[in-house]
């Protein structure tokens, strides 16, 4: 399990506490109200997108410890000499971001998708107005092929200078 997540095998002990920690009816698995006990996912205004993420992963409205390491492994911070791991390199991270904001699992984020997005991560700071101008000129901007929807691969290509290996990783073993 360990080189399927780059996670190591004390890592993996201390996940294994915690996973059981959660699992408060000692069945095996968590499920979506389990997640929320997790403070960093509680206070994170994109929280319930990523609890949503553990149950795209395990297909179901459960999720067993293996699957729970699986997405948490796309947390890890990237260290410069630490071994390859396909979970957790800057595409998947950017994949799994793309996610974030695909509500309809559509593959695309079309513009309602964004302002829903944007509006989870600043609530009622920026006017409707504001938020709508930001979302018009995100897709004007990364939109390449103009079919007013942002796929995956431009979304990629618009996060190629932002530091997602490090941006995109929660310290969740300290």
């Amino acid at each position: 399990m360990g080189r399927d997540t780059g996670i190591s095998s004390n890592q993996i002990i201390r996940l294994y506490s915690r996973f059981t920690s959660l699992d408060k009816s000692d069945q095996g698995f968590l499920r979506r109200a389990e997640f929320l006990w997790i403070p960093e996912l509680a206070i994170n205004p994109l929280g319930d997108r990523i609890v949503q993420a553990f149950f795209q992963e395990s297909g179901s409205d459960t999720v067993n410890f293996r699957q729970f390491m699986r997405v948490l492994a796309r947390f890890r911070p990237v260290k410069k000499d630490a071994l390859k791991n396909k979970l957790n390199d800057r595409e998947e991270k950017l994949k799994f971001a793309f996610r974030m904001y695909d509500l309809d699992d559509d593959n695309m984020i079309s513009r309602d998708e964004l302002l829903n997005v944007l509006h989870m991560m600043v609530g009622d700071n920026i006017s409707d107005e504001q938020l709508a101008s930001i979302a018009d000129r995100t897709i004007h901007e990364v939109d390449l092929d103009k079919d007013s929807c942002i796929s995956c691969e431009e979304f990629i290509k618009a996060m190629e200078n932002v530091d997602v290996e490090q941006k995109m990783s929660i310290r969740f073993l300290n």
